[in-house]
């Protein structure tokens, strides 16, 4: 009569030797520190808050301040600014230096009164090509805002490059927090000694 040798747990030496009938070892847990960071964490360090010289804008890792309304980066898509022309100005100062200096060729002005004209004349068209930069800020969902910023533009667009940039850096944040909250842990399930993991 042939015994089973499954029934009595005795098996022959290439069996138990082999790598056939070898049992792998189980797998070892993960530890902690094999996991990245929480995505609820900032992607970057605190950022310093900005200020413009005037004081007319002042911008934090969260918030805008544009003439001392406070906006939050959360509710803002992007900031825009843009050099602009007074073209009232511009063109009443143009007007009046063609005007005085046709005046002045034909004789129908003395020499001291054009002078004051064409000064005056070319005060006014110098203010109206300044302008100013207006400065638009762009709302999820809502109306956009417009702020007039007086000065040269080049710092103004500077500030403007970093706003936008600490805007995108803000909701990037938002959306990996967005994203930890609602995906549940991963959890691992121990093994008992000798058992195989499943694929």
């Amino acid at each position: 009569m042939t015994t089973d040798p499954t029934a009595t747990g005795t098996f022959p030496t290439w069996v138990r030797t082999s790598t056939a009938g070898s049992v792998a070892p189980p797998a070892p847990m993960p530890s902690e520190e094999s996991f990245p960071l929480s995505a609820s964490e900032p992607l970057e360090p605190s950022l310093p808050p900005l200020r413009s010289s005037d004081g007319r804008l002042e911008l934090t890792a969260d918030t805008l301040t544009v003439n001392g309304q406070r906006f939050l980066l959360l509710e803002l898509e992007a900031v825009e600014l843009t050099p602009v022309r007074w073209l009232l100005w511009y063109l009443l100062g143009g007007f009046a230096l063609a005007g005085f200096a046709l005046a002045f060729l034909q004789n129908w002005l003395r020499t001291m009164p054009a002078m004051l004209g064409l000064a005056a004349s070319a005060l006014l068209f110098v203010y109206g090509q300044r302008g100013t930069n207006r400065l638009r800020l762009h709302r999820l969902g809502r109306e956009a805002v417009h702020f007039a910023l007086p000065g040269e533009p080049e710092r103004w667009q500077q500030l403007a490059r970093e706003t936008n940039r600490r805007i995108r850096r803000r909701h990037d944040e938002a959306a990996a927090a967005a994203a930890a909250a609602l995906l549940p842990p991963p959890t691992y399930e121990e093994l008992p000694p000798g058992a195989e993991p499943s694929a």
